[in-house]
């Protein structure tokens, strides 16, 4: 246990954000096969093409909405292991919200509409940017000595 001695005892929070997060993910990975299957969409393809799957849209949606979690995936693992170790709490609390508002982002944006990925899922940003926050207050700290 001595690696995490320096860690608050708080981080804990922080790690178990960390695994949620990790199952939403795998979550939002089934929608997108059972998607595939629904709209026969094989692999490789990214992306269904309206020109050869009348269906075309609401795959892409689907895709669209993981794709996009995937994109931000690295932002919000970085800010939340970062921000925690100087604001477990408050990190963890943000990564919690960040994870709601991220399923409502896909959920909106699985149902064809892609503007309903933003009824609760544009949020999601405000969170980015406390944690971005949580992880600028570590940095000062740490060039302050």
């Amino acid at each position: 246990m001595a690696a995490v001695e320096f860690l608050p005892k708080e981080y804990g929070y922080v790690a178990l954000v960390l695994v949620l997060y990790s199952f939403l993910n795998f979550w939002m990975a089934s929608q997108v096969g059972a998607a595939r299957r629904k709209y026969k969409v094989p692999y490789p393809t990214l992306y269904a093409s309206e020109s050869e799957n009348k269906n075309a849209n609401l795959f892409n949606c689907v895709q669209r909405g993981h794709q996009n979690s995937l994109e931000l995936m690295p932002i919000f693992l970085m800010m939340t292991i970062l921000g925690g170790l100087r604001h477990p709490c408050v990190s963890a609390g943000l990564g919690l919200l960040y994870i709601v508002t991220r399923y409502f982002y896909f959920k909106g944006y699985s149902t064809g509409d892609p503007q309903k990925r933003l009824t609760i899922g544009k949020y999601g940003f405000l969170t980015l940017f406390g944690l971005m926050g949580c992880t600028i207050s570590l940095a000062i700290s740490l060039l302050r000595g």
